[in-house]
């Protein structure tokens, strides 16, 4: 139903972290089919690591992005709905909105779309900014265990985006906005804004947001890249899988709020907290998931998380294999003499600028320490050496060093002298450089907008003067 009918909305998802691989045009074709009232998505994740914050790119390769971009504005002009896309180009940087932006325009051209408006806002936070903050006696918390903000990890820190709330959306949309791209942004607030706006609890509509933000993650059997719609009203959300066979299932849907979460119960924004501690799951149809009971808690100041990557240093990648048992089972030590000539060449990584790092598939690769099963003996083992530098030469050394000395590495016992591992190529590989996270803290405001600068301009036949600017 319409939203001024009151009563319902439908929010229709076609990918969670649009671009990382092409949303399915046939589930999407079949939700854009039923009317929805919006088309949403999420362009953004921290899975992809601190690089492209840091190194200010995208990891999705372009032509994907405007895929869905195109695919989704099309449909909302046609239908006559609007468009939401957080978090632009993986990162929500200024940049990346730009670039979404000049992606709208130039698909409203190609297509010969109608006069719409667009809303946008930028989510970069300057460094200066938060300096004057802490100079100032504000204390920046940290999340996860991290402690206060400090001056020197501010240094390290390349670049900064605050994630926004529901706030910067709402107030796009109360400027009439009808194709909004955000910057970065809490993956529930792109879908809680326009229903909170239309009078809906807050409650369900940040579990809205919740259960719609990787679209058909939340549904079964598992296919990612697949249409979705939420639908909410004064007492519950629904959710309904687009794909023939797919379905949203009790199971499914509970299933999701544990995705990417230690505690399954509870979600923050700028602005509180999402309980669903009491939720209550109810079969409907056999697409269709029934969901009640979330509770929204409302928090005494407004925190805006803040996100920030800093560059370590150039990056390259060596490889080796391992199949002899001998040395399958004192990997360790290869690796330790491998690092010892490192350290012959270039000292200690700490006098020496350098980072000299090993994972070892086959072993613990992917869970690292974690791993219950490390202790295992494997037939066969792959490695993979990083060296980090400040400069492609010293990191090409270091990741050549520390790979090719694994195959003169000295084990007891040992009298051949053909070395315990094989080399897939000869050469080491020049890999993006390395950054870390440095911000994953957050910051108090006084008005919600005012991490946020907010535009809206007109889009007529591709061609987009500015119509007003606010801060």
């Amino acid at each position: 139903m319409s939203e001024g009918s009151g009563k319902t909305l439908r929010f229709l998802c076609p990918n969670g972290h649009l671009g990382f691989a092409p949303l399915k045009v046939e589930s999407f074709d079949i939700g854009v089919a039923t009317a929805p009232d919006f088309i949403l998505a999420d362009s953004g994740s921290d899975d992809i690591g601190p690089g492209p914050l840091g190194s200010d790119t995208s990891t999705a390769p372009e032509q994907w992005q405007r895929h869905d971009l195109e695919k989704m504005l099309v449909a909302a002009r046609k239908l006559g709905v609007p468009m939401i896309i957080g978090s632009a180009g993986d990162t929500g940087s200024n940049s990346r909105v730009d670039l979404y932006v000049q992606m709208i325009r130039d698909i409203a051209a190609e297509h010969g779309l109608a006069p719409f408006k667009l809303g946008y806002f930028y989510s970069e936070v300057p460094l200066d900014y938060l300096r004057r903050r802490m100079d100032e006696g504000e204390r920046i918390t940290g999340l996860d265990g991290r402690g206060d903000l400090t001056t020197d990890e501010l240094n390290a820190t390349d670049r900064v985006v605050a994630v926004a709330g529901v706030h910067p959306y709402i107030e796009l949309l109360n400027r009439g906005a009808e194709v909004i791209i955000g910057g970065r942004s809490s993956d529930a607030a792109i879908f809680a804004a326009p229903a909170i706006r239309a009078g809906y609890s807050e409650a369900n509509s940040y579990y809205l947001g919740k259960v719609l933000e990787c679209a058909s993650f939340n549904a079964e059997p598992y296919a990612g890249k697949e249409t979705v719609i939420g639908t909410i009203s004064h007492d519950d959300v629904t959710v309904t899988a687009m794909h023939p066979d797919q379905r949203c299932t009790v199971a499914s849907v509970a299933g999701h709020a544990m995705y990417e979460r230690s505690n399954p119960f509870f979600e923050n924004v700028a602005g509180g907290t999402l309980n669903m501690t009491d939720c209550v799951y109810e079969q409907v149809d056999p697409k269709s998931t029934r969901v009640t009971g979330a509770v929204f808690e409302p928090s005494e100041q407004i925190r805006v998380k803040l996100e920030g990557a800093g560059k370590v240093g150039e990056r390259y990648m060596g490889f080796v294999g391992v199949r002899d048992p001998f040395t399958v089972a004192r990997i360790d030590e290869v690796m330790e003499w491998a690092k010892a000539q490192v350290r012959e060449r270039f000292g200690e990584p700490e006098e020496g600028g350098y980072e000299l790092h090993y994972q070892v598939y086959g072993r613990n690769g992917v869970m690292g320490e974690m791993d219950p099963l490390k202790h295992q003996t494997a037939h066969e083992l792959g490695v993979m050496v990083f060296g980090v530098a400040a400069t492609e030469k010293m990191a090409e050394e270091v990741t050549l060093t520390g790979t090719r000395q694994m195959f003169y590495a000295r084990l007891p016992n040992t009298k051949g002298t053909a070395g315990g591992v094989a080399f897939p190529l000869d050469e080491v590989t020049r890999v993006s450089p390395a950054y870390r996270w440095t911000l994953n803290h957050t910051i108090g405001v006084e008005d919600p907008l005012e991490l946020f600068q907010l535009h809206t301009t007109e889009v007529t036949a591709g061609v987009a003067p500015e119509l007003e600017v606010a801060q």
